[in-house]
């Protein structure tokens, strides 16, 4: 354990990565003065933690990091003392981790803890210093603004249709009984991936063809990065994953495997829309890509302590598809991965000023 204190040596780290450690702080979780801060990072990802340490240090009352490496060995299937205890003695948690294999029941031993504690919550699991220097500088903001003007139409909607020039054409349906939640980068009534940018629930079912050209989460977007060269297409029938075809052989078997690890993990857990107008290329990095705007699935755990789904699974992997049309109800909201804005009740033209989202301006034009 390391606590914030005036001779504290901090190692080097780059300059370009302050903006989005500050942007974490200042902005997404709004640390004030009288608040313990509690950082989590691994070695892969210490210049990150680091650089949140310093940007926490400049506001909060005290700030402590650990390093999972100094406590225990990784892959780690559970947390020992030494890093679960730091969240009982801080009221704001960043967990700034890059994921292995075999890791995700030890995130959700932390994230479990997190909600039954009720701390205000950054999870940034795969963060590196390029996704701090894109996704983390957007202007949260206008993030916030455009998602809650998305949520308002899909927290109503019946079903959702998404088409995308790879083959994607699929339909989800929704109970609505589910919560539709909104994890904009500003963080408030519940814990949130930063960078932030999306609105997401637990779909009743889901049929139809999704074609991942774009990312796969948990330990898949480390080893096999963009799918554009080598796309992989499940086939969906009542909210189940039933076939997967990829010219990767190795990828498919592997996906195949991974979503029948355990009850539930063939499921359709999650539907959501990416809102971050400052990520438009996929990275790789499932943290960032998934904010993309567009629509991504998961399948496994559905966050039922965040959505009200009545089922839980062990496992959770995300996958992308990219340039969607998306309906809501019939209501066109989405065209070739962007927004229609003037259906949706706001203007692109009033980002002008934000650098970040250049290159979205210009395809408009």
């Amino acid at each position: 354990m390391i606590q914030s204190e005036a001779t504290l040596t901090v190692p080097p780290y780059h300059p370009e990565l302050v903006p989005g450690a500050r942007n974490a702080i200042e902005v997404c979780l709004k640390v004030q003065p009288e608040q313990r801060v509690y950082i989590v990072t691994d070695r892969q990802t210490q210049s990150v933690g680091w650089a949140l340490y310093e940007a926490a240090c400049k506001v909060a009352r005290s700030v402590e990091i650990r390093v999972i490496e100094d406590h225990c060995e990784r892959p780690s299937n559970l947390y020992p003392p030494e890093i679960m205890d730091g969240l009982e003695s801080c009221e704001v948690c960043i967990y700034c981790v890059f994921p292995q294999k075999g890791e995700l029941v030890s995130r959700q031993q932390f994230v479990r803890r997190v909600e039954a504690l009720g701390l205000r919550y950054a999870h940034m699991v795969g963060i590196t210093e390029n996704i701090m220097c894109q996704g983390m500088r957007a202007d949260f903001n206008k993030v916030d603004e455009v998602s809650k003007r998305l949520l308002e139409k899909a927290k109503v909607a019946k079903e959702i249709v998404v088409k995308s020039r790879a083959g994607t054409d699929m339909v989800a349906t929704f109970n609505p009984d589910y919560t539709w939640r909104k994890t904009s980068g500003i963080i408030e009534e519940v814990w949130s991936n930063l960078p932030g940018g999306e609105i997401f629930t637990a779909p009743w079912s889901v049929d139809g063809i999704f074609v991942i050209d774009g990312t796969v989460g948990d330990y898949f977007s480390a080893k096999y990065g963009v799918l554009d060269k080598t796309p992989m297409t499940l086939f969906l029938e009542g909210g189940y994953l039933k076939k997967v075809l990829c010219d990767n052989k190795e990828l498919e078997k592997e996906f195949w495997e991974y979503c029948h690890t355990a009850e539930g993990s063939d499921r359709v857990g999650e539907f959501a829309i990416g809102t971050n107008l400052a990520v438009f290329e996929f990275t790789g990095n499932l943290l960032q890509d998934e904010k993309m705007p567009g629509i991504h699935i998961a399948f496994g755990d559905p966050y039922g302590s965040q959505t009200g789904a009545d089922w839980q699974c062990c496992t959770h992997v995300d996958v992308i598809t990219g340039s969607c049309d998306v309906w809501i109800d019939g209501y066109q909201v989405m065209e070739h991965g962007i927004f229609l804005a003037d259906r949706l009740g706001f203007d692109y033209s009033y980002l002008a000023s934000d650098p970040s989202v250049a290159p979205v301006l210009k395809s408009l034009k």
